[in-house]
């Protein structure tokens, strides 16, 4: 079967996180593009080999048989451009996160949940080698309890290079032709002020990833218990009790990415290391220790292919269409961020108080 994609857009990170993967993916072929941006919707098709492009979504939607759908979007539009996506009736996919507000979230969960066919949130974070190794560990060890239960997750998030000279081949297109009729965004939470939509717009665009690995190296839900009045750590517990924490740039780095998490059990730990979320051809890392009882202490570094998580992520998208293996991430998970992340701007606000 050979999967046929259409992109809802190809800006910067629609070309260079996922345009330039799904575009050599074997069995998969992106057959059109919509991109009002005339001069750069042509230029891309021609380096991509995209035999047709149109100047609006609905366009290509009339006129296309797709079986998926990449929607690179800013998150702040996803309530004004996916609903007539929706309604074609094939998967989708969208950056993160699942919207800009909880009320937008919930509508876009409504009408997956009506419609026939499902929306992968790209948290790619998921989809890192490392990542994907890492869960099948955690899934062992909490299944044997070879090193007792698991204690304690934490992630540690610095601000710093996240693009890794990404962007080198960007297409940016004509600016005599560039559209001036402006976007469109999603309204405001209601439920917030400016201060407090500000702090959570911040929040959600810069550590939502970090928010949804949590619950994936959990295993299980979790909330929001703790704020830091510093707004650099955030805590959590999950459903049966394991602490979680969040360090929020303590420090940053200007040519380097150095996110990590550690997942602790009562006899040993799992440390996660990723690359920068545009670096190529890199996977992450991971280290584990091991001191079971009656057993020898021992520390492993497993060996991982050299594929990078933009590039696992749209494998994974493209398997999932096909029905090989369920999305990573879907739409209604995805909302339990959002709620995570309103929660968390609620207690940091009163912790400043």
């Amino acid at each position: 079967m050979t999967v046929r994609i259409g992109f809802a857009g190809v800006g910067a990170m629609g070309q260079c996180a996922h345009l330039r993967n799904y575009a050599s993916i074997p069995g998969c072929r992106v057959v059109a593009l919509a991109e009002r941006h005339a001069s750069k919707g042509r230029q891309v098709a021609a380096r991509y080999g995209v035999p047709r492009v149109y100047g609006d979504i609905a366009e290509m939607l009339a006129e296309e048989e797709l079986d998926g759908i990449v929607a690179s979007q800013p998150f702040n539009r996803h309530g004004r451009v996916l609903p007539a996506l929706l309604e074609a009736g094939v998967p989708i996919f969208t950056e993160k996160p699942l919207a800009a507000s909880v009320p937008v979230g919930e509508r876009l969960v409504e009408q997956v949940a009506a419609g026939g066919a499902w929306h992968m949130v790209g948290y790619h974070k998921r989809s890192d080698p490392a990542t994907m190794l890492a869960k099948e560990i955690l899934a062992a060890w909490n299944n044997t309890r070879e090193l007792g239960r698991m204690t304690y997750v934490r992630i540690l998030m610095p601000a710093g290079d996240w693009i890794a000279s990404g962007f080198t081949d960007l297409i940016t297109g004509d600016p005599e032709d560039a559209p001036t009729t402006p976007l469109e965004f999603d309204p405001r939470d209601p439920d917030m002020d400016d201060e407090d939509w500000e702090a959570y717009t911040a929040f959600v665009n810069y550590y939502i990833h970090q928010v949804n690995l949590i619950r994936h190296l959990l295993g299980e839900d979790y909330r929001a218990t703790y704020a830091d009045p510093s707004g650099i750590l955030f805590v959590g517990h999950s459903d049966s009790g394991i602490c979680c924490t969040l360090e929020m740039t303590p420090y940053q780095t200007s040519i380097d990415w150095q996110e990590t998490a550690l997942v602790c059990f009562e006899r040993g730990w799992l440390k996660l290391e990723l690359p920068a979320p545009l670096a190529l051809n890199r996977p992450g890392r991971i280290t584990l220790f091991r001191d079971p009882e009656g057993g020898r202490p021992e520390t492993l570094t497993p060996q991982l292919p050299w594929v990078h998580a933009m590039r696992q992520q749209a494998m994974n998208f493209v398997a999932a269409i096909r029905g090989e293996r369920p999305p990573p991430c879907e739409a209604a998970e995805a909302l339990e961020d959002l709620k995570i992340a309103r929660e968390y701007i609620r207690m940091l606000r009163e912790a400043r108080s």
